[in-house]
C-alpha cells in the first residue's frame, strides 16, 4: 500500500501528467541518469555490478528513444518516470537504484538546465548565421543608395550597406545575452535533492565534469527552484525575436510594389489562392507575428514564477511549455530571416530613384549653414521656407540655381549647389558610424571580426 487509499481522479491524471511535453527531454534525462550511477558506484554508494547492469539498462533505453520504439505505458506521468520505470523493466532489481541520492525535483532542475544550454548554444549558432548573410549582403551592396527613414517619411540617404549593418549590431546583443544564459546555466543543480540535500556521501563535482558543468550549485532550495536560467532565455529570445519582427517589418515593406526595392526568394514566399499574381511575402509576416508569441511565452512564465514560496513546487511544471515553444519559434523565424536575406534581390535603380529625392537633402543644408555660422534654429528657418516653396513650385532642391539659394541667404554659395548633387549627401556623413563609405567599410571590417 502507499500513501494514497484511491487512484487519482482521471482529471487529475491528465492536468498533472508532463509526458506530452517534456519527453523531448529524454537525451539529458539518461545523460544524466547515466553520470549520476557512475557517481554512485565510484562513491560506494551502489556496487559496480549493479551500476554496470544500469549503464547497459540505459544504453538499451537510449537506443530504444533514438529509433522511436520505446514504448510509453498510461502510467508514465512523464519522461523521467518513464526511462526509469523501462530500465528497471530491463535491469531488474538493480534498475530500482537508479534514483538513489537524488529527487525528482534535482532531476527535473538539471535536464532543464541542460536543454536550455543547448538552446542558447544552438540559437546562437543560429544569429551568427544571419549575421553572416546580412555582413555578406552588406559587402555586396556596399554603394547600394537608398533612402533611411524616420517616422515611415524619407529622411535622409544612407547605403543599403549601411542599414544591413545595423541589424548586425542589434543581433551581436542578442548573441551576447545568449551567451549570458550559458553562463547561468554553469552549475549543476543535481544531487540537491528534494529541497535539502541528500542522506549520502555523494560527490556532485564528478557529475558536474561529467556533463560538462563549472561547478555544483551551493544551496539545494534555490538549486531546485530556480528558474533563472530560463527567464534569462526567454528574455533573450523576446527581444532577439523582436529585432526580427522590425527586420520582417522592412522585407514587407521593400517588397511591395510601392516601395520595389526587393524582391524575395521564391521558397520563402506564397501565391494567393484566388489571385494568380500575387507573390506574398508570408514568411517575413511571420516574423512580425512571432515576436509577441515569444513575448507572451516570457511574461506568461514570469506570472508562473510570481510568489512562488521555497522551494519546489507543481507549478514549475508549466515552464517547460514556455520554454520549448519560445525555443522552436525563434529557431523557425532565425531560419527565415536567413533565408530571405541570402535569397534577397534588391533593385538598386529603383532604391537610388527614391534615394535621389532632392528635399532629403535639406537636413544636409542645413547643416551647410551653420558651417557658415548661421545658429542651427536660424538656418532650420531658412531651409524649411525653401522646402516649403519649392515643394509648391513642384521642384526639388537639387533644381535650385545659385541666384536662387542666395535669395533666400548669401551664406548659400556655389558649394551649396555642389552639396545638393546627389552623391555629396552620403559622403558628408563621415562621423564615426555614419553612412559614408570609409565608416560604413570599417563598419565591415568590425563585424567580420564578430564571427572570428
Amino acid at each position: 500500500m502507499n500513501r494514497f487509499s484511491e487512484p487519482p481522479d482521471p482529471d487529475f491524471d491528465a492536468i498533472n501528467r508532463s509526458l506530452e511535453v517534456d519527453k523531448r527531454l529524454w537525451p539529458f534525462d539518461v545523460a544524466q541518469s547515466r553520470a549520476h550511477v557512475a557517481m554512485l558506484a565510484a562513491q560506494g554508494i551502489i556496487d559496480a555490478e549493479d551500476a554496470g547492469v544500469i549503464a547497459d539498462a540505459l544504453a538499451a533505453v537510449e537506443g530504444e528513444l533514438e529509433a522511436g520504439l520505446f514504448r510509453f505505458e498510461p502510467g508514465d506521468e512523464d519522461i523521467h518516470m518513464a526511462i526509469e520505470r523501462r530500465v528497471s523493466e530491463i535491469a531488474g532489481e538493480a534498475g530500482g537504484r537508479i534514483h538513489t541520492a537524488r529527487s525528482r525535483n534535482d532531476q527535473v532542475a538539471t535536464d532543464l538546465v541542460l536543454f536550455t544550454r543547448h538552446a542558447a548554444e544552438q540559437t546562437i549558432a543560429s544569429v551568427e548565421r544571419l549575421i553572416g548573410h546580412l555582413i555578406d549582403s552588406a559587402e555586396a551592396h556596399i554603394d547600394w543608395a537608398l533612402p533611411g527613414y524616420t517616422h515611415l517619411q524619407r529622411a535622409q540617404p544612407v547605403y543599403l550597406s549601411h542599414h544591413l549593418l545595423a541589424y548586425v549590431w542589434m543581433l551581436e546583443r542578442d548573441r551576447q545575452r545568449f551567451q549570458f544564459v550559458l553562463s547561468q546555466c554553469a552549475l549543476l543543480p543535481l544531487g540537491s535533492g528534494a529541497l535539502a540535500g541528500v542522506n549520502f556521501d555523494t560527490d556532485r563535482g564528478r557529475v558536474a565534469d561529467q556533463l560538462g558543468f563549472a561547478g555544483v550549485t551551493p544551496n539545494s532550495l534555490d538549486a531546485v527552484s530556480n528558474r533563472d536560467f530560463i527567464v534569462d532565455y526567454l528574455s533573450a529570445a523576446a527581444l532577439c525575436a523582436t529585432h526580427l519582427s522590425r527586420l520582417g517589418a522592412e522585407l514587407v515593406l521593400w517588397s511591395s510594389q510601392e516601395f520595389g526595392f526587393l524582391e524575395l526568394p521564391d521558397r520563402w514566399t506564397s501565391g494567393s489562392s484566388l489571385m494568380p499574381q500575387k507573390k506574398n511575402p508570408d514568411a517575413a509576416e511571420l516574423l512580425r507575428a512571432k515576436a509577441p508569441r515569444v513575448v507572451g511565452d516570457l511574461s506568461s512564465f514570469l506570472g508562473v514564477l510570481h510568489a512562488l514560496p521555497l522551494a519546489y513546487n507543481k507549478d514549475l511544471q508549466e515552464d517547460k511549455e514556455y520554454l520549448f515553444d519560445a525555443a522552436d519559434t525563434l529557431a523557425l523565424a532565425l531560419s527565415a530571416a536567413s533565408g530571405m536575406i541570402e535569397g534577397a534581390e534588391f533593385d538598386r535603380a529603383r532604391m537610388a530613384e527614391a534615394a535621389a529625392d532632392g528635399m532629403i537633402a535639406a537636413t544636409d543644408l542645413a547643416d551647410f549653414l551653420v558651417r557658415r555660422g548661421v545658429p542651427f534654429r536660424q538656418s532650420h528657418q531658412i531651409v524649411g521656407k525653401i522646402v516649403r516653396e519649392t515643394l509648391a513650385a513642384e521642384r526639388d532642391l537639387s533644381s535650385l540655381s545659385l541666384d536662387e539659394l542666395q535669395a533666400y541667404s548669401p551664406d548659400l554659395d556655389a558649394d551649396a549647389v555642389s552639396l545638393l548633387a546627389e552623391d555629396g549627401w552620403l559622403e558628408s556623413k563621415a562621423s564615426a558610424g555614419g553612412t559614408a563609405s570609409l565608416r560604413v567599410r570599417e563598419q565591415l571590417a568590425a563585424a567580420r571580426q564578430l564571427l572570428g
